[in-house]
């Protein structure tokens, strides 16, 4: 007779090696209480240490706006582009393409450096130690430059310690951030500095220069083209071509005035550089707590470790 076909199912095996016992686990960690405990009071102390260690940062930002309007370039451009092509010049971009120019430009290696040399940031950028707010000034590494001579000195190997561009610009870097928000099109240029007023003055000489360097180029530019045509209308004697000149001409000298007229050529400052009164970084309390638990679950990693081992020598004991 057939057995039922409840008895013909095979049971299922458990293997109680492969399980977690948390009791175990906890009993575990109960045991290395005292690892744990000490690399979490030693991370605890070496984050506080490295937190406050840390001079602070301030940050200051400049929010800008293009000063041309978008629609006014391509408007000149569709209408006396096609004469300008006659003439064998180019009248440029609209007013979207020279805002987009000038900030790629405000973060060039050549605009830095001009930027740097002009300004004399040469020094507070490469041989300062920190900045005093009792005296408001630079404290100078006089490791590296001698304030009285105003000389860079020398290593042991008697190269000079001045910096190169390179090295100006990379230092200045670190400092400058530039970012836009793709909505409202508006672009906001930070600093960031140990010295509140020197973030406050750098970004707002950025925005300065930024503007004055985009309205000379703009005008030399113009400028060359006028040339260009006066040269070309002196050489024809069709009336047709003349008014063609008179009428590019007339474009590019008015090139000229709008650009000495403006201010902020390209940016305009809708929220103007401040003062910093709070410092930006470090987060001293988040470095602490990161570096607490940190500590922690490195303590429980190493008890977990010895417990492996010493698990595995055990087996190894009793097999013998």
């Amino acid at each position: 007779m057939n057995q039922p076909l409840i008895n013909q199912v095979p049971q299922q095996q458990y293997y109680p090696d492969d399980e977690i016992d948390l009791r175990e686990l906890f009993a575990t960690l109960w045991r290395g209480k005292w690892i744990i405990i000490l690399f979490t009071i030693i991370f605890a102390a070496a984050g506080v240490f490295y937190a406050l260690s840390k001079p602070n940062i301030y940050q200051a930002s400049v929010l800008l706006a293009p000063a041309q309007s978008e629609g006014s370039g391509p408007s000149l451009s569709g209408q006396l582009g096609g004469l300008a092509s006659l003439a064998g010049i180019s009248l440029g971009g609209g007013g979207g393409n020279k805002t987009t120019m000038a900030k790629e430009v405000l973060q060039s290696r050549a605009f830095l450096t001009d930027f740097i040399h002009r300004h004399n940031l040469t020094v507070p950028l490469m041989a300062t130690e920190e900045w005093s707010m009792e005296r408001e000034e630079w404290v100078i590494n006089e490791e590296v430059y001698n304030p009285e001579t105003q000389e860079w000195l020398t290593d042991e190997e008697g190269e000079s310690l001045k910096p190169t561009d390179w090295d100006l610009v990379k230092a200045f870097k670190e400092h400058l951030s530039v970012s836009s928000n793709d909505e409202t099109g508006m672009i906001t240029v930070s600093i960031k500095s140990q010295a509140p007023p020197v973030a406050a003055d750098w970004a707002e000489k950025l925005v300065h220069d930024i503007n004055e360097h985009m309205r000379e180029q703009d005008v030399k530019e113009a400028e060359a083209r006028i040339a260009y045509l006066e040269e070309k209308l002196s050489e024809t004697n069709i009336a047709g071509m003349q008014q063609v000149f008179y009428q590019l001409i007339e474009s590019e000298t008015r090139t000229v005035m709008l650009a000495n007229a403006q201010d902020e050529y390209v940016f305009q400052t809708v929220d103007p550089a401040v003062v910093p009164q709070e410092k930006s970084e470090p987060k001293r309390a988040l470095i602490a707590i990161v570096a607490t638990m940190l500590g922690g679950m490195l303590g429980v990693f190493t008890v977990f470790v010895i417990a492996f081992i010493r698990s595995g020598k055990e087996q190894n004991t009793e097999q013998n």
